[in-house]
């Protein structure tokens, strides 16, 4: 115990490099989530220039075609090889499945980054004030968390939605209000694991004050495991945020989700199942690559994976 030393970083690059190296499952996973998240910012970017510039056509200039116009001659179009724009099919009102969901990747990708980073900053804020101070004010930042707790994610997240009103920023705000309390409790757990180690025992007899030692020991030395868990909680976000969007909650017009997708596609299936089954393995694959990477991040933290 003398010799005892934060433990932030053990993992660290080296860990890392070779778990990319010698796991090809979580590789794969990897390359999917580069793939996800480097053509959400790209095409954001381009829909932002479109905003900024009242130029629509920007938003779909990288796309195979419109994503939003009608276009009736292309009505349920099967998929085709042949054919770029309806590799994965059209809809009833013509437009490319492809197009719709390279589309809608910005809202996905933006969501799972800005519902988990806000989480966590939240979880940190109110977990580790909890876990080292103790006393009344851990009891009463823990009973305002198990209230969230309490009830299921779903429920949770169509309450907040339907009080917020509709749109992007309003789903996102539910969603942030739904996920912080994971990390509290994260966070509140490693604090007070963290608490009565000598590295933070020799800070508090050098005179730094309680918020300094949360700051540069307590935070640092918490941030791996939580780390692990919000590789896991990016896809589960998009899944819930699909979820409500498959419901028909905080939608935006004329803007596809993958989840309205698969909602308008259920009353042409079977005959038409691309509309179904395309969005909804689309939400499944990059869910299950941050499930990939988040499952061996959590065995590296947990020190279960050798090479």
């Amino acid at each position: 115990m003398e010799n005892e030393v934060p433990l932030s970083g053990q993992s660290g690059w080296r860990f890392t490099v070779r778990f990319l190296v010698h796991d090809r499952a979580a590789l794969a996973g990897l390359v999917i989530i580069g793939l996800f998240l480097g053509w959400g910012l790209v095409e954001g970017v381009m829909q932002y220039i479109a905003s900024y510039t009242h130029v629509a056509s920007w938003g779909w200039k990288l796309l195979p075609s419109d994503p939003i116009s009608l276009s009736l001659k292309n009505s349920l179009a099967a998929p085709t090889l042949s054919n770029l724009n309806n590799l994965f099919g059209a809809n009833y009102e013509g437009q490319s499945v492809l197009s719709q969901l390279l589309y809608a990747t910005p809202h996905d990708a933006t969501a799972s980054v800005l519902v988990v980073a806000s989480a966590i900053a939240i979880g940190m804020m109110i977990g580790i004030p909890a876990g080292y101070i103790g006393g009344w004010t851990d009891e009463i930042l823990m009973r305002i968390t198990d209230a969230f707790l309490a009830f299921p994610y779903l429920v949770l997240a169509i309450a907040f939605s339907v009080l917020l009103g509709e749109g992007f920023t309003t789903v996102l705000l539910a969603l942030v209000l739904i996920w912080w309390p994971t990390y509290a409790r994260y966070f509140r757990a490693q604090a007070i694991s963290l608490k009565n180690r000598n590295f933070v025992e020799a800070s508090k007899l050098s005179g730094v004050g309680p918020l300094k030692i949360m700051l540069r020991h307590i935070f640092p030395n918490s941030i791996d495991p939580v780390i692990a868990q919000a590789t896991l909680d990016f896809g589960s976000v998009i899944l819930l945020y699909s979820t409500l969007a498959f419901l028909g909650i905080g939608l935006e017009l004329n803007y596809p989700e993958w989840g309205s997708m698969s909602s308008l596609g259920v009353s042409y299936f079977p005959a038409s199942w691309w509309l179904v089954l395309v969005p909804g393995a689309t939400i499944m694959v990059i869910v299950v690559a941050f499930s990939l990477i988040g499952d061996r991040l959590q065995d590296l933290v947990a020190g279960r994976l050798t090479y």
